[in-house]
């Protein structure tokens, strides 16, 4: 048992990770039946965890190879390349030496080297340097992944990052080794909706209508409320439902904020003691304080006009017409031009996100420490 078994930060087995029990079973129905599939949610609402559990499903384990390749800090096609080598890598050396040996000998544009900790553990890396050829050396990662001794799994996290790389071709090159690769199934996992969707339902792009597109939605309550009581439970601390459903309605059910809440719930309460309603308030400043300091290093750091519109937005919690008069005037911005400029800014620096038209700021903790 775990001192805390609510998990901020990757997945460490069943019995810390909260249903999805048909979300898994969807993507497991369409894996053997060689559909590739586009995985959309927000940011933190749990994609990744998902695709991590299903990869530790029993027939998953005992039929395939499985890569979960995370490219959301690439910023080229090489980076992207040099990413996938080294993900491939870290899995297939937990495997056995034949399956690394047979990757080694195929990829050998990236020369990957090999070096030993402390303990006299090899360790292989793989640098950007390596890749003369993007192009190459995909090549030769598909024609591993194609004669690998067993079929694969192959997701790739964040993938709208890849429109966004300076090589247009980049989306066109690698939809090309997806399409003629038989020996893998894709999952294509993103956070930005709009763009994510656009990908594979846009008939000018490389990838139209090459998947199928499964959202990911928040968790379901009931769900969750009887895997935090049974936590807290097994750990000799009573949990009140109406804290679960408190937490849940505040953060709007987002799984990673439901973690992090009941991270802190789970160690302020004593043994023996049961967490209420009353916790619930020291938890989230126990929170604001850790992270005071970035939060004011954040503030610093951006340009005064869009630092007064992450504040406006952030008072209307969702805000819609931003560039109106109305909306301009309540908030003593200087010009509707002068927000037009200020959200692209905000939009890139990830600091706000866009739904249907309505903005809100994208870390919920930020928000509830501007607000005070």
């Amino acid at each position: 048992m775990l001192r805390n078994p609510f998990v901020l930060n990757g997945y460490i087995g069943k019995e810390y990770f909260c249903d999805r029990e048909h979300e898994v079973q969807k993507l497991l129905e369409h894996i053997s039946n060689g559909v590739n599939v586009t995985l959309v949610s927000p940011r933190r609402v749990g994609k990744t965890g998902l695709i991590e559990h299903l990869f530790h499903q029993k027939e998953v384990e005992e039929n395939y190879y499985t890569f979960l390749i995370d490219i959301y800090a690439t910023k080229t096609i090489e980076e992207m390349v040099a990413q996938m080598a080294k993900s491939i890598l870290s899995t297939l050396k937990s495997r056995s030496e034949k399956a690394l040996q047979s990757f080694s000998s195929i990829v050998q544009s990236l020369r990957p080297t090999m070096s030993f900790d402390n303990l006299g553990n090899p360790s292989w890396s793989i640098g950007v340097g390596e890749i003369q050829s993007p192009q190459n050396s995909l090549d030769e990662i598909f024609r591993y992944i194609e004669n690998a001794d067993k079929p694969c799994i192959v997701a790739i996290d964040e993938f709208q990052t890849i429109s966004e790389y300076p090589d247009v071709k980049a989306e066109a090159l690698l939809r090309t080794y997806v399409q003629h690769c038989h020996n893998a199934q894709f999952i294509f996992a993103g956070s930005k909706r709009t763009m994510i969707v656009e990908m594979f339902s846009k008939h000018s792009r490389p990838f139209y209508q090459s998947t199928t597109i499964m959202s990911v939605p928040k968790l379901d309550i009931e769900k969750y409320r009887a895997f935090a009581v049974s936590h807290f439970e097994k750990g000799g601390k009573g949990l009140s439902p109406d804290v679960v459903d408190e937490v849940y309605d505040m953060f709007e059910g987002v799984t990673w904020y439901l973690q992090r809440m009941m991270n802190k719930l789970y160690m302020l309460t004593p043994t023996s003691e049961t967490c209420d309603n009353h916790y619930i308030p020291n938890a989230i400043e126990d929170i604001l304080d850790e992270n005071q300091m970035a939060y004011e290093a954040l503030l610093y750091q951006i340009p005064s006009r869009q630092k007064a519109l992450l504040m406006a937005i952030c008072a209307e919690g969702k805000a819609s017409s931003i560039t109106s008069t109305a909306f301009v005037r309540k908030h003593s911005l200087s010009s509707s031009s002068s927000v037009q400029s200020a959200i692209r800014g905000l939009l890139d620096k990830e600091l706000v996100t866009s739904e249907n038209g309505a903005y809100e700021v994208c870390d919920k903790f930020l928000a509830i420490w501007l607000n005070r």
